[in-house]
């Protein structure tokens, strides 16, 4: 996996909620709390989400091949969006049952310490799971982009996935402290309740959160503005065409960017001068944005009253990985 596919997040989340989802499961056993079953769940899922990531990181490596010429990077997105719809519905509503069930069936907790002392335990080793992925985030994160703007526009889906899946797991494990805590000091078992119900409805959006920002790079998206700033202005940086007619770009995969552009040409250029023209910009393309990796541009004659607006042409001169 590339360095902004954020393996080293990725590992630590995954060791990180193995251990934490053991403890949680031997708290709830000891203690009763709806909350630590919740919990529990929670980091199970997230390790689950963890192994799915890896796995579509994993996938996502194989070779292009005759059924997939252009390789198989958007895998990535694929797992990223099983992780947000299907794993964290599954915790969120399994959180949400559970804190109805106690709500119609409250019951006193015992060995209360047990969860207290496993919650602030799980709070240490989140914020260091938490920390490692916003290090990992830092070395792609643009210079002055908000972490906002950064999960919402990465076009690697693994670092915006366990940002949020960190900040859920330590907005629950709060959730789920202010529930036994104060469950223990009232006596009344309510507060278990409500912390469980609280658990699954974060989970729930932040399913939903990220199903909305994986659904449009499933769908397909260009290049982001900057990017394709410093495309149009590498085609267009030197003498050989007369006119961008016409650009368009789409991710393969997060690292993996297809640029095709139509280019107009003096009617007197020569198809080797052409051919050799095409290289040129194409040299300049790559220089300027590294993950364009796949260009094919089409060389056509320029005239000045011709549409600019993108066309449905073939483009069939020149494909080079």
């Amino acid at each position: 996996m590339s360095a902004s596919g954020g393996g080293k997040a990725i590992i630590a989340a995954l060791l990180a909620n193995l251990g934490i989802a053991l403890a949680k499961f031997i708290a709830w056993f000891f203690s009763g709390s709806a909350s630590m079953l919740a919990e529990a769940i929670h980091s199970v899922a997230d390790s689950g989400n963890q192994l799915l990531l890896l796995l579509g990181g994993r996938r996502a490596r194989r070779e292009a091949d005759r059924d997939h010429p252009f390789g198989h990077g958007r895998e990535r997105y694929v797992y990223a969006f099983v992780v947000a719809i299907i794993l964290f519905s599954v915790g969120g509503l399994f959180s949400i049952y559970e804190g109805v069930d106690k709500l119609t069936h409250p019951h006193e907790l015992e060995n209360v310490w047990i969860p207290v002392l496993v919650l602030i335990v799980a709070i240490a080793l989140e914020s260091f799971s938490l920390r490692t992925a916003m290090r990992e985030s830092n070395a792609v994160r643009q210079k002055g982009e908000s972490w906002l703007a950064f999960i919402r526009h990465a076009k690697a889906p693994e670092l915006p996935v366990v940002l949020l899946e960190d900040i859920a797991a330590l907005t629950g494990l709060v959730f789920a402290f202010l529930g036994v805590g104060l469950t223990w000091l009232t006596g009344n078992p309510l507060f278990d309740a409500l912390g469980t119900l609280m658990i699954g409805t974060l989970l729930i959006l932040v399913a939903i959160t990220l199903g909305m920002e994986t659904k449009s790079l499933l769908v397909g998206e260009g290049a982001n503005p900057r990017d394709h700033a410093a495309i149009v202005d590498a085609i267009e940086g030197g003498p050989e065409i007369e006119k961008l007619i016409h650009m368009k770009t789409l991710y393969l995969g997060p690292d993996e960017l297809l640029v095709a552009a139509k280019l107009g040409f003096r009617s007197d250029r020569s198809l080797g001068a052409v051919a050799s023209d095409i290289d040129a910009v194409e040299a300049r393309i790559r220089a300027a944005v590294p993950i364009a990796r796949v260009i094919y541009l089409e060389p056509d004659i320029y005239r000045p009253g011709d549409d600019p607006r993108p066309s449905t042409d073939a483009i069939v001169l020149k494909a080079e990985d």
